[in-house]
């Protein structure tokens, strides 16, 4: 069996595990699984860049509150 093969058999079987295991449904999957195989080959494959360990990320800082308009006072009255 070619890896091409394993391949479909692989989606074949999480595209049955994922539509809860239905019976009679092989030949729809196994079809589904073909083009999914072959959009992954025809797909490139991007380069994998060196892992590196990852920093805890910085916590991020909180949002600037708009200041509050302050209500401008009242005029005085006279004094009497």
């Amino acid at each position: 069996m070619s890896t091409e093969d394993k391949r479909i058999r692989e989606l074949a079987h999480q595209i049955w595990e994922s539509e809860g295991k239905p019976h009679g449904e092989d030949a729809r999957h196994w079809a589904m699984a073909r083009k999914l195989a072959e959009a992954e080959a025809l797909t490139p494959s991007k380069p994998k860049a060196p892992t590196k360990p990852k920093a805890a990320p910085k916590p991020k800082p909180a949002p600037a509150k708009p200041a509050a308009e302050k209500k401008p006072k009242a005029p005085r009255k006279p004094a009497s």
